[in-house]
């Protein structure tokens, strides 16, 4: 039974990975709405590229400019009722958002452009005449934890950590889908145990290397939600891994006084919405924007508490 299990998660794991990889490899179509926005920008720089590119767009119907604004008044709708509060925090202040991690932190799926949670955030943040916050997005695609570690190193990365009021970290999943790469031949839910304790370490260094940089960072660890859920929810033992990965990252969180956990699998529990990109692992602009929410409610809920 045991070994049905495993041949069962194999091969959902690796349909996945299959699917992730090709689509990895291909260039993103872009979206009418998005290519609005990006024409707009040029204006203010035109060029002779600019102008070939502009003369390749096909034309714009008013739905689509209606879906547009639509788009810019919910990333707006970030910093409205009590989420305002976390705003205040920032008032007459310059502060600083460096964010590190992974394709999420990158905002791969985000098809609206807004540049995912981390890009939603500076706009929510800065939607006022009163705020001035600066982000610093470090995101990578692909990245695991053992090459953040190492990408800390980077004199412009330490610097911009060093200077920062907030620390937002994406990092973990790729960790898993390694273990896939590494095992598909023989795979066992052991060797996810044996990765989620390297895992560990890598995430105990990353922590202690940001404190030792800014012992004075509020630093904000984002969990791992859940894509295998909404379409193999007879499968349990994907839901265990992610589950017991989240509890490794909360648990370190919690060693730390002013660092926090932000959980974001509930988020994504929800079959009658579509959150995820055309990969079935990315969250789209919809899945963002929950994250984003999530975040400030922590912000808010945090800065409360001081």
């Amino acid at each position: 039974m045991r070994r049905k299990t495993t041949i069962i998660i194999l091969g959902v794991l690796l349909l996945g990975l299959t699917a992730f990889t090709i689509l990895s490899n291909i260039n993103s179509p872009i979206d009418k709405a998005i290519d609005k926005a990006k024409i707009e920008e040029k204006k203010d720089k035109p060029d002779k590229e600019a102008d070939k590119e502009e003369e390749k767009k096909e034309p714009i119907d008013e739905k689509e400019e209606e879906t547009e604004d639509n788009v810019a008044g919910k990333v707006k709708d970030l910093v409205t009722g009590a989420v305002q509060e976390t705003v205040d925090f920032f008032t007459n202040n310059e502060a600083s958002v460096v964010a590190i991690g992974d394709s999420l932190t990158q905002g791969v799926g985000d098809e609206s452009g807004n540049g995912g949670y981390v890009g939603m955030l500076e706009k929510a943040l800065n939607s006022t005449e009163e705020t001035t916050v600066t982000f610093d997005n470090y995101g990578k695609r692909g990245r695991r934890a053992d090459q953040l570690l190492k990408y800390l190193e980077d004199p412009k990365v330490a610097t911009s950590i060093s200077d920062a009021d907030i620390v937002l970290i994406t990092i973990g999943a790729n960790d898993i889908m390694q273990v896939v790469k590494e095992n598909f031949a023989n795979i066992t839910m052991d060797d996810f145990k044996e990765a989620r304790v390297k895992y560990e370490e890598h995430l105990k260094k990353i922590f202690e290397k940001i404190y030792t940089l800014n012992p004075n960072a509020e630093v904000y660890l984002l969990g791992f939600y859940d894509p295998f859920g909404k379409y193999f929810p007879s499968i349990k033992e994907l839901g265990v891994i992610v589950r017991n990965w989240n509890e490794t990252g909360k648990e370190i969180t919690e060693k730390y006084n002013n660092a926090t956990y932000i959980p974001t699998i509930d988020l994504f529990d929800d079959p009658n919405v579509d959150l995820f990109w055309r990969d079935n692992f990315h969250p789209n602009y919809k899945g963002y924007h929950r994250i984003a929410e999530r975040v400030l409610e922590y912000l808010h809920k945090d800065n409360n508490e001081v």
